[in-house]
């Protein structure tokens, strides 16, 4: 593949423009030394991902009866998923086996994986990306397609394209890719009569109103709901103003979890059942309950939200329940309570665990009987409310150790929904990403154009302990901080101590600096003993012990961190300049000047 154009972009990026006339992928050889049978136990790994060997008619056959089951529009949907996630994983593996060659080569194992996993020809007709710019353009015609060959042989030609999983597959390896999120669509297709198969992909904002039929089939969501109703603004809608109301966002994701939560989320929905959220904070437990209300039959009614823990413990009964006029001092009127504002509608009670043991008994009351009793008042009220829940800890626990009364476990726990954390759901990043900076875009008044390559790894591979609330936090921050018309980096992002802890940090072994205990320094297994003595020092003087000779220059501490670096990377230069956060030529040169490697190497 020969590059016949690179034009200087802001912040040092590249673009690279591909031939038509003389497009050739690298070798395929580093990718093939990623394949292994192993018969001894029966499985097939490319790189660390277990692999599947099929028959294509078998996979024609699965297509045809999911279409005669489920019909036309479903089987597309559930084949262009799996596509999508088989090409997210893809583009994890391209960055661990071509790390050390340019982007354009690293971005190219998905055209070539798509030959070596059988699923046909592809050739790049036009290939243009700049990660930093936030731009994407790629054109490609496929050849030999077992998709079309499989759907053919069931069904005659038709005026719809029919390479789902492949759409689905250059959609998720480009998103993954790029950190923003990209649609690829069939324009040209064997199943329509068309010579060969060709395919265009571009960012999802730039295809305007053309977008959204295709993003159907993308998104985990029954079909006769638009995108935006769980958490996508429609391509046409993208740049216009928000009146800032964040109660209209749904959620956003494309993973297997998120799919399963939105699916139990689907078929709550239109009954009157207690539903219980459980997740860590941050995962978004809020606004899978205001999706939930936006699709049951209460949705034109209100949605009341409280904080159980943010209001104090003396006036939470006021707060719920509602006040008469001279209950207590200072009660000059009578007031509504959050249930009677709730009337006809929803009330989600976020950290439920945190309510004193009256509010809870008298919760459970309003559950049973649908009655409260003002706070003052000598008579009931009937309200008719739906109580969704959510808490961060495990009630089960807190019922054992008496802070949570056992009957009212049992009332909320009627239909729980588990969210799992993000560090769980990777795949879900990349469209937080996209979906965050548009967002914080518009409401800053910016124009950051996207991510750089190194921000996108490091969002990538950050354990985000505070899940989506974090990211949301991290990328306003880098919306922020970064300059007009160029890219948000890492250290836009990552600026309170996300990746280095506080004091004491080490490479992990996932390769990421992490806080660490000060002993982790001293490892007297490692060979290297001029490493093991420095590690000892930086030991003592973080600790303030030893003794004045103990002293450590910061010339040797860089020199532990670049050995530790590769270490961990396996000799994988430009990968262990990814874990310090410096570009590889940075790594390359410090190297160099602290004797690591000569010029030679």
């Amino acid at each position: 593949m020969k590059t016949i154009a690179k034009t200087p972009l802001a912040s040092g990026s590249q673009m690279s423009v591909l031939d038509p006339e003389k497009v050739s992928f690298p070798d395929l050889a580093d990718l093939l030394a990623r394949l292994r049978f192993s018969t001894s136990d029966g499985r097939i790994w490319l790189d660390d991902q277990r692999m599947l060997l099929i028959h294509a008619k078998s996979l024609g056959t699965l297509r045809r009866e999911m279409i005669e089951a489920l019909g036309m529009d479903a089987a597309r949907g559930f084949m262009t998923r799996m596509g999508y996630h088989a090409g997210v994983y893809d583009a994890q593996m391209a960055r661990k086996v071509r790390s050390k060659t340019s982007l354009k080569d690293m971005f190219v194992v998905g055209p070539q994986m798509h030959c070596l996993e059988g699923i046909g020809i592809s050739e790049a007709v036009r290939l243009e990306f700049d990660v930093e710019a936030g731009r994407h353009y790629g054109e490609f015609v496929w050849t030999s397609q077992v998709e079309d060959e499989e759907h053919i042989r069931h069904f005659p030609i038709g005026d719809e394209p029919a390479c789902w999983m492949q759409i689905g597959y250059a959609s998720g390896f480009s998103t993954e890719f790029m950190g923003r999120q990209v649609l690829y669509r069939e324009v040209e297709c064997l199943s329509m009569g068309h010579a060969a198969c060709r395919i265009v992909g571009k960012l999802v904002e730039e295809w305007g109103d053309e977008a959204a039929d295709d993003l159907r089939y993308m998104m985990p969501q029954t079909f006769d709901e638009s995108p935006a109703l769980v958490g996508r603004r429609l391509p046409s809608e993208v740049g216009k103003p928000n009146d800032g109301d964040s109660t209209t966002v749904g959620p956003v994701g494309i993973s297997p979890s998120y799919a399963a939560v939105l699916h139990m989320v689907r078929r709550v929905a239109p009954t009157q059942a207690t539903v219980l959220f459980l997740g860590e904070s941050g995962v978004g437990k809020e606004v899978f309950a205001r999706t939930l209300h936006r699709l049951s039959a209460r949705s034109s009614m209100p949605f009341v939200a409280v904080n159980c823990a943010a209001i104090p413990e003396q006036l939470i009964e006021s707060e719920l329940f509602g006040v008469e006029r001279g209950a207590f001092t200072g009660a000059l009127q009578s007031r509504l309570g959050r249930f009677e504002r709730a009337d006809g509608g929803t009330l989600f009670l976020d950290e439920i665990g945190t309510l004193s043991a009256s509010a809870q008994g008298k919760l459970l009351r309003v559950l049973q009987e649908g009655e409260i009793e003002r706070l003052g008042d000598t008579h009931t009220r009937t309200v008719d409310v739906r109580v969704i829940a959510a808490t961060n800890v495990d009630l089960r626990e807190e019922v054992k150790a008496g802070r949570f009364r056992e009957d009212l476990f049992f009332r909320l726990n009627v239909f729980p929904v588990r969210i799992t954390p993000l560090r769980e759901r990777r795949e879900d990043i990349p469209l937080l990403m996209t979906h965050f900076l548009t967002k914080y875009n518009r409401l800053h008044g910016r124009r950051l154009t996207g991510f750089t390559e190194r921000a996108v790894d490091a969002m990538l591979s950050y354990d985000w302990p505070g899940n989506v609330r974090e990211v949301e936090n991290v990328i306003e921050r880098g919306v922020i901080l970064a300059s007009d018309n160029g890219a948000i980096d890492t250290s836009h992002l990552f600026t309170s101590g996300e990746r280095f802890g506080e004091q004491r940090f080490e490479i992990g072994r996932e390769g990421r600096l992490i806080a660490s205990d000060p002993a982790a320094f001293v490892t007297d297994q490692n060979p290297d003993r001029e490493v093991d003595r420095v590690s000892r020092r930086v030991n003592n003087l973080l600790l303030g012990e030893g003794s004045d000779c103990d002293n450590v220059s910061l010339d040797e501490i860089e020199t532990l961190l670049l050995k530790r670096a590769v270490e961990r990377a396996n000799g994988n230069v430009a990968a262990a300049a990814r874990l310090l956060g410096i570009t590889r030529p940075q790594m390359v040169y410090r190297m160099k000047s602290r004797g690591i490697v000569h010029e030679g190497d």
